[in-house]
């Protein structure tokens, strides 16, 4: 999650990605998709009026997290879920960082888009 590179084919950035979009993105199926976000509160997905899942960067970021405590890290989804929000309390040094390099991401997406010739 925090290499600059993990998502390279979301060029250019979308603001929102459908399930299968993001399935094939983070490696996830749909269906796992759909099931974590019944066990973790942080991942809601926006709904559009005809209630299909539209996932935003952070979302997708937040997969890859999750999919990495998960796969590599052999968590429980409760060791997992609880690790999430442990790590997301303001003022935790981890998730600054986190968004810190979220952020250099997506500045050197912008700044790869803007020096593109027209």
């Amino acid at each position: 999650m925090n290499d600059p590179s993990a998502h390279p084919h979301r060029d250019p950035p979308k603001r929102y990605y459908r399930v299968r979009e993001a399935s094939a993105i983070t490696g996830v199926p749909g269906y796992v998709l759909r099931f974590w976000e019944s066990q973790f509160p942080a991942l809601k997905p926006k709904r559009t009026a005809s209630g299909h899942r539209l996932y935003r960067p952070a979302d997708l970021d937040l997969i890859s997290e999750i999919k990495r405590l998960l796969y590599e890290q052999h968590f429980t989804i409760a060791g997992a879920r609880q690790h999430l929000e442990s790590a997301s309390s303001p003022g935790d040094e981890r998730s600054e960082q986190e968004m810190l390099a979220r952020i250099y991401r997506e500045l050197k997406q912008l700044r790869g888009l803007l020096d593109e010739p027209p």
